[in-house]
């Protein structure tokens, strides 16, 4: 102890303030240091489930199969990318038997409480029911922040419900493209309805039209001003519009706002060929109104079947869904690409000095982008 040696940072002279000392080592030979007999295994690594198993487990109605297989549709690593193609391709003959349906809404409308009391009244007609939830991203983590399954305490405890909080990961409108692959491992599980709830209400909302085929707005009423909801632009993508929060006092309230969105549905072209939208009250609090939202989807799914509607749709969605892949792939590679990546800060910096137009360098960027694949 004796040897023992103060840091330079402490005050000599008042030693008992300070308990650092800087203690030498003990100095030993390689052979001393090691421990004699000892041998180091390697940590086990448990056997990488295969796509057939996975496929398999999905079909058979293994909630943890469908767990794990959205989360390697949800990963980000390049080399799960191909198994969750393989693993979807595998189960395409088993998809498209559900009923797709999305849900959107200003904020606090009430799209949670609604999908709850929604999704319990269809769980005690023996449906089963996935709620697709898509929430804000953290900034940071990339996490989902409001977390579905701590709102929807009750659906989530019914055996034949499922949710599943899906971060947003910053994409227009919330629902990004591993979306509408969970939505196909859902429908081959064996789920009838599939409800997709999107983060909010917006222009940067009308993504959900592309997936579903059902489109419902969720209003409310009391907010003070009752045309901020009527917005031409989504509300000429909704088959139905649901005034929420209709109990107490709230509810002649609700009735006449149920009216003024009829009227102004009245003058605008119906988002479905055939389908004529109209708006209807419902209290997800008291459960009332739901079993009539109910109904108007069945006879919406009768009628567009009947007239073909239904099909060309997806069909349609489809199409799209293979045009937007097209776009991120494109773009992935833009970015990806060596040369690029390796120019684009000198670029960057040319267009924010002034020196350069932003049109100049979105050519030049893709001139030297095109130059590096041959």
């Amino acid at each position: 102890m004796s040897e023992d040696k103060r840091p330079e940072w402490t005050n000599q002279d008042e030693p008992d303030k300070f308990s650092t000392y800087i203690r030498k080592g003990v100095e030993t030979t390689p052979q001393e240091g090691l421990v004699k007999n000892r041998t180091f295994r390697k940590k086990k690594v448990a056997d990488e489930i295969t796509c057939e198993q996975l496929a398999e487990g999905i079909l058979n109605g293994d909630r943890t199969m469908l767990a794990r297989s959205i989360t390697l549709i949800e990963s980000n690593a390049e080399h799960h990318f191909q198994k969750a193609q393989t693993l979807l391709q595998q189960l395409l003959p088993n998809t498209g038997k559900a009923i797709r349906i999305g849900i959107t809404g200003v904020p606090g409308a009430g799209k949670s409480t609604f999908i709850e009391a929604f999704g319990m009244f269809l769980c005690n007609l023996g449906l089963k029911v996935a709620v697709l939830a898509v929430d804000p991203s953290s900034s940071r983590s990339g996490g989902s922040i409001l977390g579905d399954k701590t709102r929807m305490e009750q659906l989530s405890r019914n055996p034949r419900a499922f949710i599943r909080p899906s971060p947003s990961a910053g994409k227009l409108g919330g629902v990004h493209r591993k979306t509408r692959e969970t939505m196909l491992l859902c429908e081959a599980f064996g789920f009838d309805v599939i409800l997709i709830e999107t983060v909010g209400v917006g222009q940067s909302e009308v993504i959900v039209r592309d997936m579903v085929d059902f489109f419902m707005l969720i209003v409310l009423t009391g907010a003070g001003d009752e045309l901020q909801g009527m917005k031409k632009g989504i509300m000429e993508l909704a088959d139905a519009i649901v005034v929420n929060k209709a109990d107490g006092e709230n509810k002649t309230s609700a009735l006449k706002t149920k009216k003024e969105y009829n009227q102004i549905l009245h003058f605008l072209q119906p988002a479905t060929k055939g389908w004529e939208t109209k708006a209807y009250t419902c209290s997800a609090l008291m459960e009332e109104g739901v079993k009539e939202i109910w109904d108007v989807i069945n006879d919406f799914q009768s009628t567009t079947e009947q007239s073909g509607v239904f099909a060309d749709r997806r069909r349609l969605q489809t199409i799209e869904w293979m045009k937007s892949m097209i776009i991120d792939q494109l773009q992935n590679s833009f970015f990806h690409n060596p040369a690029i990546r390796e120019m684009l800060p000198m670029v960057e910096n040319q267009v924010i000095s002034g020196n350069k137009t932003v049109t100049s360098a979105v050519e030049e960027l893709f001139e030297q982008f095109y130059k590096s694949l041959t």
